[in-house]
């Protein structure tokens, strides 16, 4: 009895503050349907949906210590549903094999790649040769070599090429990005390239809505390029339509290694630096005629203005899952403020969240929605506090920039993790640069962004965009001179499967729970930490085309090759927080590459192939080609045995070598396609 009792007044401590775990629960539901390594079944989902059902009902007749937890583990049946149930509707054809010759298709999507090509998502595909039923529904196509004679892209237009398409490849790595789920989520069922010049088909289409808004949006982008040209210019168009196209390689980077790339992503920041913009501004206006001020709900009249600004801000940019996340946030906070209530709060937070997890649940799984959600919620907690405690942030002329001092690290402490683990890279001078940068967007960047979209319809619009470029080329230059900085970056190896969700249930522990067990959230935090510190890369990879093998040397990790597979090569020495470039990773490489006894031996190319003879029981033999013989008695991995396994991980467990491969690890899901055994 005491034990209840117990439990009883401590679920009573928590009254009040409970809604704030609905989006955490949700969120264990959801990771739980990706976790998992073969599909549910039908009748797994419906009895789910059914315990769920049950758990909500009964938690009204069960004791308070019980309630709840019968309500949390109703809400990860709900999740794990939801997650389902999204992954079956966006499903679609996916090509099983590699493929070269016609395509076509309608232009929904330009952008660019990472190698800096232009790229067209096309859907209504047609492939020759290939029925409508075995036809993706989206394909995405690099235009790479001379393309000074293709047609100018446009959106709704419907192109023709030549090219090579073949399905979404699988990680780089057992436990990697998962590029299948996330092409299967975007409703891409084929990726690929091209050399040859694409061709218009059929004018562009005018009816389709979305084509329309994206046709302002290209239009838009050209025209601020225009007005301010060059790295600014490519800079401009990502904060206002979302456009990344036209920003350099080398900016990018700079950016990236200061810690300011997040200001290119159209997320909470830019949504809520124009909300407030307008909002500001609506209520000055309406201020200013004393009737009004008097007789009318003026700040309830600005919010909904605010609002009106957002949506439209998100229809421009694209309407991309960052920007939907960030506007979801701005519209619950908006709407407290039309109802009178607390704009920014952790229930606010959560209402948010859970938007978001219901639209989107495969957003849970990806670095944006934690970063975001993760300087959110330590944001609203620290103020919160802060407000709570009455505790001065110094005199008013000050209290500014110390709040934005307050906001920097705040923001870059609690998202330091995710992007590491993501990322792989820490911004040392980070904090030096977004206090340097940050103000800026809210005084000068935002506020021309908002009065170069007023003055557009009378053509003075490059007065405003004049204005925004200042303040650009200053971020710019910031980015620039820190990136420069020797160690301005630094890297950290991946963390293993378990760090990311117990530094997050850690954090939120911390916040939300009420009562001397808040302090176990401090211990998971730490547990992540330790976990992440012993984390052990693997001491062999293996591409799964067979075109690179990688080997854990004192060193650091040794490539076969120093030229080809770049990605793959990037990727595993990113994941093993080394910064080394590929060509000085393959210096490491020795021919007597031995693991536990075994000799590992690589075999690019058919030359290679063909001047190699027998192998012996000792060695593991990696080949780039498909073998027409058996090359002795060995281990051998060529690529029609690595199209089965995927990528192949092995590491050493009680001085033997375990193997893993990818098709083990992430299973037989909607999103996996590997070929028949």
């Amino acid at each position: 009895m005491g034990l209840m009792q117990g439990l009883s007044q401590m679920m009573l401590q928590q009254r009040g503050h409970l809604f704030g775990w609905v989006p955490v629960c949700l969120a264990i539901g959801i990771g739980g349907y990706f976790m998992v390594r073969a599909e549910p079944a039908l009748p797994v989902l419906l009895g789910l949906m059914a315990g769920a059902g049950v758990l909500l009902l009964l938690s009204r007749h069960l004791p308070d210590a019980a309630a709840p937890v019968a309500v949390a583990v109703a809400l990860g049946m709900i999740g794990f549903d939801l997650a389902a149930l999204r992954a079956h509707a966006v499903g679609g054809p996916v090509l099983g094999w590699r493929y070269y010759g016609a395509i076509e298709g309608r232009i929904v999507g330009i952008d660019r790649s990472q190698s800096d090509a232009l790229r067209l998502t096309l859907d209504r595909v047609v492939l020759e040769r290939v029925s409508a039923e075995r036809t993706p529904m989206r394909v995405r196509v690099s235009l790479h070599g001379d393309q000074s004679h293709s047609i100018a892209a446009e959106p709704g237009l419907r192109v023709m090429t030549t090219g090579h398409l073949s399905p979404p490849s699988g990680p780089v790595e057992p436990g990697g990005f998962d590029f299948q789920r996330h092409a299967w989520f975007a409703r891409l069922g084929a990726v690929g390239y091209t050399r040859n010049p694409v061709l218009g088909a059929a004018p562009a289409a005018q009816g389709r809505a979305g084509l329309m808004v994206l046709r302002v949006r290209m239009a838009a982008s050209a025209r601020v390029q225009a007005a301010l040209g060059g790295d600014i210019g490519g800079f401009a168009t990502a904060i206002t339509t979302g456009d990344r196209s036209a920003i350099s390689q080398t900016a990018l980077f700079d950016l990236r290694a200061s810690n300011l790339a997040h200001l290119l992503a159209i997320s909470g920041l830019h949504m809520g630096l124009l909300s407030a913009v307008v909002f500001g501004a609506l209520r000055l206006v309406l201020s200013l005629v004393p009737w009004v001020a008097l007789r009318w709900p003026t700040r309830s009249i600005a919010a909904a203005g605010a609002l009106v600004a957002a949506t439209g801000y998100l229809a421009l940019s694209g309407g991309n899952v960052a920007t939907e996340r960030a506007f979801v946030m701005v519209a619950v906070a908006l709407g407290a403020l039309m109802l009178g209530r607390r704009a920014l709060s952790l229930r606010a937070v959560a209402i948010a969240a859970t938007l978001v997890l219901i639209l989107r649940p495969e957003a849970l799984m990806g670095p944006g929605f934690q970063m975001s959600f993760a300087a959110t919620t330590a944001l609203v907690a620290v103020f919160g506090w802060l407000r709570d405690g009455q505790l001065s942030l110094g005199p008013k002329w000050l209290a500014p920039a110390v709040a934005t001092f307050i906001s920097s690290a705040v923001a870059g402490l609690f998202t330091a993790p995710v992007g590491a683990a993501h990322f792989n890279t820490i911004a040392h001078f980070g904090l030096i640069a977004n206090l340097l940068s940050v103000p800026l967007m809210g005084l000068l960047v935002m506020p021309a962004a908002v009065g170069a979209l007023v003055l557009a319809p009378l053509g003075l619009d490059h007065l405003a965009l004049w204005i925004m470029g200042l303040g650009l080329r200053w971020i710019l230059a910031v980015a620039a001179f820190v990136a420069d900085i020797e160690g301005a970056q630094g890297h950290v190896k991946g963390p293993g499967v378990w760090v990311l969700p117990l530094l997050a249930l850690g954090f939120l522990w911390v916040l939300l729970w009420q009562g001397r067990l808040r302090s176990a959230g401090i211990a998971a935090v730490i547990a992540g930490f330790a976990l992440w510190y012993q984390a052990e890369r693997p001491m062999v990879l293996i591409a799964d085309t067979g075109n690179l093998v990688g080997i854990i040397t004192p060193q650091g990790r040794a490539l076969s090759k120093a030229k080809g597979a770049g990605f793959i090569a990037r990727n595993w020495l990113e994941n093993d927080g080394d910064g080394t470039m590929q060509a000085d990773a393959a210096d490491r490489w020795r021919p007597d590459m031995r693991v536990a006894g075994q000799q590992i031996i690589h075999l690019s190319g058919k030359r290679a192939v063909a001047a190699f003879g027998r192998c012996t029981s000792g060695q593991i033999i990696v080949t780039s080609v498909v073998l027409e013989k058996s090359l002795g008695d060995c281990l051998i991995l060529d690529p029609k045995y690595l199209r089965q396994t995927g990528a192949i991980s092995m590491r050493l467990e009680n001085g033997q070598i375990k193997m893993q491969t990818a098709r083990q690890r992430a299973g037989s899901r909607l999103w996996t396609h590997w070929p028949d055994d």
